[in-house]
Order: structure tokens, then C-alpha cells, then sequence
């Protein structure tokens, strides 16, 4: 079941297209991320599926409700973490998850329960008696993000959630998020963190100059773009004239650093591998290391855009 439909969605600010006709289909029970550069449309798009603006034209669904006729009976259903930092300095961690879900008219027994559950998944038990304008940028927004889930909701859109966060605390928060979209959540994602995005998502939009130029699951973006695999090898000892002798190798790109590491990038990277270990063994070139990579998200991520920049040009 669809979660959320977008047809030929757009938003534009005088002459600029924020957001040029975007379609999207997002299944229920999923985390659907969304990828795209700085000033691509991501957050005009949020704003825009949330209801906080109105689209220059096209339609929106949301949980099987017109989102431009009905906005509050969308917002009704779903959870909202933008960019923006949201906090009130001068509550404690505590009284801020209670404040939220008395606004949410959550009963007091589930409040308090629900207190406690949060500030124990999100690892807030240390600073739950501290003011949030005493808190840190990264302890402030695992707050922002608890505090969404003092109420129930179907759908939430998180944007760049773990900004802030340190490495333990951003993986906590990914695992708790997987769990709850086991329970049937669906969540809308955006994030830079590209091992994120490889770690948590279903599915994946990448978005650029407010246009949709690629959507699929993280497996079938590499298939689709990632043919390309990085060779690395370490030798032993500087070789001055080793890079004119790599040279002459077709089909893949090499690069010579420091003297002792080659880095090959090749869609041919057997054959590529075989003709440079060959050409390494006539020379007498010792080998100390020998890797090779398959492409990753933030490589396919950066194709697909230099592609579609290319192509708009």
C-alpha cells in the first residue's frame, strides 16, 4: 500500500523550480531515503508533503488523504523532525518529552511511561534532569528526535536526524528507527551521511536541480551505476617510471600516489586487474597489498549526479 503519491509535484519561487515535477511512491512499512546535493529540493519537498507549504502545482497523498485539500488531517498522522533546531531552553530533558506528549493529548500514565521508554533508547538518562539550553548541539537533537515519538504516528519525516551526533549515538538511533519500522511505521528519510542512507533504507530517491533522476532499492542503485570497482595496491619501495608503464593499460583510470600507491578505478576491473599484475611481476615489482572495492552509495551518489548535470548542460 502506498504511504505516500506525489503527481508531478512542483514548487517555484518566482522563475526557480525549487521542486520541477517530481513523482513518488513510497510503500507503507519502509524507510524511503532521500539523497540529493545541497539546494536540490530536498527540504522544499518535505515542506511540501508535511503541508508547512503549498505546491505551485501537481497533487500529494498522504496516507490516502488529499494533503493540499485536508492538511490537518494529515498532520494528524504523522511526525515531523526538520533541519532547523526545535527546543525549549528552559525545560529539562524530561519536562520536554512530557510538554510534548500533553500537546499531543497523550493520557498521563502513557506519558510518563513513554518518558521513560525515550530516555532510555535515545541514552538521555545522564542529562534528563539538565535544561535543554544547557545541552549540546548533538544531545539537543537526539532530544528533537525522542520527543517525536511521544505521540503515534504512521508516517515521519526525519531530516538529517543525526546531525550532531557521534558515531555511538547515530548508530543507536539508526537501529532504534529499524526497529520501529518493524512495527509498521514508515519513515521518510534525507540525509548526507551516506552509509546511513546504505545502512537504514529500502528505497532511495536521489534528487537534483528539483528534479527525481533516479529511484530504487540501495542493491539495485549499485547494479544500475556501480559497475565500477576500485583496485588499490600498495608496493614495495618507489617506482619513478611505474605510471608510464600503467599508461598503456586500456579502460580504467589510474592513479599513482606517493610513489608506492596505485589506485585503479575500471568497469573492467578483472581483466584491468590481471593486465597490471602481469605488467608488476615483468618489472619485478613487489606487492605488499592488494584490495579491491565495489562501488559504494556515495560513489553511485555522485555518478548519478555528475550524470545529470552532464546531461542538463
Amino acid at each position: 500500500m502506498s504511504c505516500i503519491t506525489t503527481n508531478s509535484l512542483s514548487k517555484s519561487y518566482d522563475d526557480i523550480a525549487a521542486v520541477d515535477g517530481i513523482n513518488l511512491d513510497v510503500r507503507s512499512g519502509q524507510v524511503f531515503g532521500f539523497l540529493g546535493p545541497n539546494g536540490a529540493g530536498k527540504s522544499t519537498t518535505i515542506k511540501l508533503l508535511t503541508t508547512l507549504i503549498q505546491p505551485t502545482g501537481g497533487s500529494i497523498t498522504i496516507l490516502g488523504t488529499d494533503a493540499i485539500k485536508h492538511p490537518l488531517k494529515v498532520r494528524n498522522r504523522i511526525g515531523v523532525v526538520l533541519q532547523q533546531p526545535s527546543y525549549e531552553p528552559t525545560l529539562t530533558v524530561e519536562k520536554s518529552l512530557e510538554k510534548y506528549g500533553m500537546m499531543w493529548n497523550v493520557d498521563r500514565k502513557q506519558r510518563r511511561d513513554k518518558v521513560e521508554e525515550l530516555i532510555e533508547s535515545f541514552d538521555l538518562q545522564e542529562i534528563r534532569k539538565k535544561k535543554n539550553e544547557d545541552l549540546s548541539i548533538g544531545q539537543r537533537r537526539r532530544v528533537q528526535v525522542a520527543r517525536e515519538f511521544m505521540h503515534e504516528m504512521e508516517l515521519l519525516f526525519l531530516d538529517e536526524p543525526t546531525s550532531g551526533l557521534d558515531p555511538s549515538a547515530r548508530r543507536k538511533l539508526l537501529d532504534f528507527l529499524k526497529n520501529k519500522v518493524k512495527t509498521g511505521l514508515t519513515i521518510f528519510y534525507t540525509t548526507h551521511v551516506l552509509t546511513e542512507a546504505e545502512y537504514l533504507c529500502d528505497k532511495i530517491a536521489i534528487i537534483n536541480k528539483g528534479k527525481i533522476i533516479a529511484v530504487d532499492s540501495p542493491d539495485e542503485l549499485k547494479n544500475r551505476f556501480g559497475n565500477e570497482k576500485t583496485i588499490k595496491i600498495h608496493i614495495a619501495g618507489i617506482q619513478q617510471n611505474l605510471l608510464n608503464l600503467l599508461a598503456g593499460i586500456q579502460d580504467c583510470k589510474i592513479d599513482f600516489n606517493s610513489g608506492t600507491n596505485i589506485t585503479i578505478h575500471s568497469n573492467k576491473s578483472e581483466l584491468v586487474l590481471m593486465e597490471v599484475l602481469q605488467l608488476l611481476n615483468k618489472n619485478n615489482v613487489i606487492i605488499e597489498d592488494l584490495s579491491a572495492m565495489p562501488t559504494n552509495l556515495e560513489e553511485i551518489f555522485i555518478k548519478a549526479v555528475n550524470d545529470s548535470n552532464a546531461s542538463s548542460a
